[in-house]
């Protein structure tokens, strides 16, 4: 069985979760939510937590209020985990930077990648910091954990989803904005280059997968179009920009499925 965070992990991870009052430069109207007793609702609906990610501050008063990102795992699959598996995440700040959500992701156990599902499969549950709201996330839990089997059942649908080498391109050029501005240049085919043997196939899911690692951990080259100089990316450490490509990546994915097995699009 995988091993959940536990509370002491999760204060040295991420001490925001344990901040108990909100940034100072937000309104009086402003509904405090502690994201500790969110976690403590949702491990009460059988999620437990096993990721943890806070963003990094410039301005050191906002320490401590920053946007951080839970990722839990529902118990049936930390008993007897699968190769793909659903989790809900958690998203908050204490300085309105980021409002509270709840949405849906995958865990993929041969690259360990973290995909974040599109809006378009699954709408984020968003929670503002007004009024008393403490059911939202009861409903927030029981609607990810309803579309559970669905998911699992898209993944599977876009796994007999074989691409053609050019298909496979156009994926990949269309992946580009996503993560590089207009005026960095790069081969695409070289976000199509599979990290492990497991990953050396045509389906859409795994493409998907090969594309979003390499977006995600950075060390792609390419040239500067403005200064003529070459660069290499990094990794991508920040939460919103993480979400973005994962949910941009999802998006594509959608449309080539909806083009490739346009009757299967039209049941879903």
């Amino acid at each position: 069985m995988s091993k959940p965070l536990s509370i002491q992990e999760l204060k040295e991870l991420a001490p925001a979760l344990f901040t108990e009052q909100p940034h100072f430069e937000v309104s009086d109207k402003y509904h405090f939510i502690p994201t500790i007793d969110v976690i403590e609702k949702i491990k009460a609906h059988n999620w437990y937590p096993v990721k943890v990610s806070e963003a990094s501050v410039r301005d050191i008063e906002k320490e401590g209020y920053q946007q951080h990102c839970v990722r839990f795992r529902h118990f049936e699959d930390l008993l007897n985990p699968t190769e793909n598996v659903v989790e809900l995440l958690l998203f908050n700040s204490h300085d309105r930077s980021k409002a509270f959500s709840i949405g849906a992701g995958i865990y993929r156990f041969t690259c360990a990648n973290g995909l974040v599902i599109s809006d378009e499969i699954f709408e984020s549950y968003k929670i503002k910091h007004l009024g008393n709201r403490e059911n939202d996330v009861a409903t927030a839990v029981a609607n990810i954990t309803a579309i559970k089997s669905i998911l699992i059942d898209k993944i599977a649908t876009l796994e007999c989803i074989n691409l053609s080498q050019v298909e496979k391109e156009s994926f990949a050029k269309s992946s580009i904005p996503l993560r590089f501005d207009e005026h960095l240049e790069i081969d695409h085919n070289d976000l199509l280059v599979p990290h492990r043997q497991e990953d050396c196939k045509d389906d859409l899911y795994t493409i998907l997968n090969v594309l979003q690692e390499n977006l995600l951990r950075g060390n792609i080259s390419g040239t500067n179009k403005k200064t003529g100089r070459r660069f290499s990316s990094k990794k991508i450490t920040s939460i919103s920009k993480d979400v973005s490509v994962n949910q941009g990546l999802w998006d594509i994915a959608e449309r080539i499925y909806s083009i490739k097995e346009p009757s299967l699009a039209l049941a879903a």
